[in-house]
C-alpha cells in the first residue's frame, strides 16, 4: 500500500532532501508540501533541483489542514515553530517525524536551557522517541512521534555509545571537535554565510556552550547508561555538506576499543567501522546515509575517534527516512543509499 506523505517546511535544505529521497522510495508518495513565506508558489520555482510531477505541486501554507489520507508527516520547521505543527498532526492521527529540536529533550527545563524558549507543548515530550535509529529501534516501532536527532549529536553519539556501555571511557574528559559544511546552518539568508564570508575561511562558533551539547549529554547518558559532560566546539567550513567529528578520549584498555565498535555495529547497514588506524573523510560519506568511524590509539589510555556523516542525510533527512521506515514496519534501508557520491 502506498503511504501518503506530507512535508512541512519543505523549501529548506532538509526539506529538499526529503523530497528527493521520498521520490525514490518504493512505498511513499508525496501529496502535500507545506511552506511559510513561499506558500502559493510552485515547488520548482523555489527548489530548482526538483522536477517532474512533484515540481508542479503548489506549496501550501505551513499550517494548512492535512488531508485525511495523509498517514506520515515530516516537519522540517525551525525549533519553536515545529511544535505546533507536530501537535496538530498528532491530534488528527498522523505519524510524525520531527526534524526540529522541539521534542529531542525529555525535560522542558533542559529544552529551555538549550534553546532559550519555554516549550509550547511540554506534555508531549514524554510521548516522543529520540530517533537515533541504531539504538532505539524497538521504541521507534511503537510510537507516533519521532524526534530526529541533530547532526552534531548523531556524529558524536554513534562512536561514543558503545564505548560508554562497555565502561571504557573516562567520562569527565570527553572533548568533541566537529566541523560542518554550511548547509547545516539552513537556507535562510545570513551575512555570516555569504560566499565572501565563508570561502577560504574556517571559524568556530556556538561558544561557550552550543545548544547541541545538552542533547549529546542527555542521550549519551541514556543510551550509554552513564551521565557525562562534553566539551563541544563546532566549526563552519567552506563546503556545502558533510560533517567530520573528532573525539579526543581517555579511558582504559584502548586496545579493545576497535573491537568494541566492530561488535556494536557489525550488522548495521549504515555504519562502517574502518580498520584500526584508518580515518574517514567527508568525501567518503557525502550522498549516503552512512556513518563512517575510525579509531587511532595514542596510548593504553588515550585514543582519537573520528566520525563522518553527510549532515543532510544521516544527520537529518536520511535518518528521518530510516526512522519512518522502522516506525511503519518497512525495510529500514528503503529509499536510502549506503554509497557516497563519487567523485
Amino acid at each position: 500500500m502506498t503511504i501518503h506523505v506530507a512535508i512541512l517546511g519543505s523549501t529548506g535544505y532538509t526539506g529538499a532532501e526529503l523530497i528527493r529521497l521520498i521520490e525514490q522510495h518504493p512505498d511513499f508518495m508525496i501529496t502535500h508540501l507545506g511552506a511559510h513565506s513561499q506558500a502559493g508558489k510552485k515547488v520548482r520555482d523555489v527548489l530548482p533541483g526538483i522536477a517532474g510531477a512533484v515540481g508542479d505541486l503548489t506549496l501550501a501554507k505551513a499550517d494548512a489542514p492535512l488531508a485525511d489520507d495523509i498517514q506520515l508527516v515530516f516537519t522540517a520547521l525551525p525549533h519553536g515553530a515545529a511544535a505546533e505543527s507536530v501537535k496538530k498532526a498528532l491530534d488528527v492521527g498522523k505519524k510524525v517525524v520531527d526534524l526540529s529540536a522541539d521534542f529531542r529533550h525529555q525535560s522542558p527545563d533542559i529544552y529551555q536551557q538549550a534553546y532559550g524558549l519555554a516549550h509550547p507543548h511540554p506534555h508531549i515530550l514524554n510521548n516522543a522517541v529520540y530517533g537515533l535509529s541504531e539504538w532505539a529501534r524497538a521504541d521507534i516501532a511503537n510510537t507516533n512521534l519521532i524526534a530526529n536527532p541533530g547532526c552534531y549529536p548523531t556524529s558524536t553519539l554513534m562512536p561514543l555509545i558503545p564505548l560508554l556501555q562497555a565502561k571504557l571511557l573516562d567520562d569527565s574528559a570527553i572533548i568533541v571537535d566537529a566541523k560542518s559544511g554550511t548547509s547545516g546552518a539552513g537556507r535562510t539568508a545570513k551575512t555570516g554565510l555569504l560566499y565572501c564570508e565563508v570561502n577560504e575561511g574556517l571559524s568556530a562558533y556556538g561558544l561557550p556552550r552550543h545548544r547541541h551539547a545538552w542533547e549529546m549529554e542527555e542521550w549519551a547518558g541514556n543510551f550509554g547508561q552513564h551521565p557525562i559532560k562534553v566539551r563541544f566546539v563546532p566549526h563552519l567550513i567552506p563546503m556545502s555538506r558533510g560533517m567530520l567529528t573528532t573525539l579526543h578520549l581517555t579511558g582504559k584498555n584502548t586496545a579493545t576499543w576497535h573491537q568494541t565498535l566492530l561488535q556494536a555495529y557489525q550488522h548495521e547497514p549504515f555504519v562502517r567501522i574502518l580498520p584500526e588506524g584508518s580515518l574517514p573523510s567527508t568525501k567518503g560519506v557525502v550522498g549516503s546515509n552512512r556513518c563512517d568511524i575510525g579509531l587511532c590509539r595514542l596510548s593504553d589510555t588515550e585514543a582519537v575517534v573520528v566520525s563522518c556523516i553527510d549532515n543532510l542525510l544521516k544527520g537529518a533527512s536520511g535518518q528521518a527516512i530510516q526512522n519512518a521506515n522502522i516506525m511503519l514496519g518497512l525495510d529500514e534501508t528503503s529509499g536510502l543509499s549506503i554509497h557516497a557520491q563519487w567523485p
